[in-house]
């Protein structure tokens, strides 16, 4: 009898991809940098173990998005004090926390468990074109905008 390939979380080969936000639509792009991140592009997916990869979005400041969202998307969060609800439209993230807007996106799109945060910690979003791991030798990863 043939027994099922199970893999383990030691045995998995994370890369490095380096994606140009430039150009490309927030949902698009944060849905396949999503997809890398949980490991659904490996053959070797398995759904309870963290299999993705590492990735860095560079140029978060040039995202594009279609339609009236620039000023009529939100960003809500609660200080935790009474009448502490603060709101963000999206042109004054792009603004102040271009970082913060991918961030977001991704996250939505991501487990909301400690699977979800793993994942998220692989996640390393820069406003301009400049980025600290070349050491890691990042490699192109092509999303199709």
């Amino acid at each position: 009898m043939r027994t099922t390939y199970m893999p383990s979380a030691s045995k998995v080969e994370r890369k490095w991809y380096v994606v140009d936000a430039s150009g490309k639509t927030l949902g698009r792009l944060a849905s396949e940098v999503a997809k890398v991140l949980s490991g659904k592009n490996k053959p070797t997916y398995t759904q309870f173990l963290d299999m993705g990869d590492n990735v860095i979005v560079v140029n978060a400041e040039k995202i594009v998005v279609t339609g009236k969202k620039l000023d009529q998307k939100l960003y809500t969060h609660h200080t935790g004090y009474i009448g502490g609800l603060k709101q963000t439209t999206l042109k004054r993230m792009l603004e102040t926390k271009p970082e913060a807007v991918i961030t977001h996106a991704v996250k939505g799109m991501l487990p909301k468990n400690t699977l979800g945060r793993s994942m998220m910690r692989k996640l390393h979003v820069y406003a301009g074109p400049d980025h600290k791991h070349e050491a890691q030798k990042p490699e192109v990863l092509e999303i199709k905008a």
